[in-house]
């Protein structure tokens, strides 16, 4: 039977929870926000592992960019903490990237529902639509009754 997940993604999957305890209990400066780890990529040889983290409430580029160069300088003692709580012979090194991921999606959902809202101001428009819409599902059924 295959392997579910390779080494790599259960090294990573290990980081991000480890990580994330680290940086809340461990620590201490002042500049660093409310972070939170998206994902943990891991190279193949154990080597590096790129850390994606967003940053609730701080969305400027200046809060953000501060926030990594913390993490960054952190990383050799965040590091050697992992060492000690993950059974590893070698501990990748880290580096963190910001995750923008978040906010893309939050943008095109605030996008959608905006357009929801015009479209929902223009009856005769939303008609048209789902007069659409039902004509392609009927298309669609015709088709699919044709493979049978």
């Amino acid at each position: 039977m295959a392997k579910e997940y390779s080494r790599t993604q259960r090294i990573g999957d290990q980081m991000q929870r480890e990580l994330a305890q680290l940086i809340r209990r461990e620590i201490k400066d002042p500049r660093v926000g409310l972070v939170t780890i998206t994902a943990v990529e891991v190279s193949r040889d154990v080597s590096h592992a790129k850390i994606f983290i967003t940053v609730m409430g701080q969305d400027s580029a200046e809060d953000i960019a501060q926030n990594l160069k913390v993490l960054n300088d952190a990383s050799g003692f965040l590091r050697m903490q992992l060492g000690r709580s993950m059974q590893l012979r070698n501990v990748p090194q880290l580096h963190f990237h910001f995750d923008s991921s978040v906010s893309r999606g939050a943008h095109l959902s605030a996008l959608i529902e905006r357009a929801v809202a015009e479209d929902s101001q223009h009856p005769e428009a939303a008609a048209a639509a789902a007069a659409a819409a039902e004509a392609s599902s009927k298309v669609d059924e015709a088709g699919e009754a044709d493979k049978e």
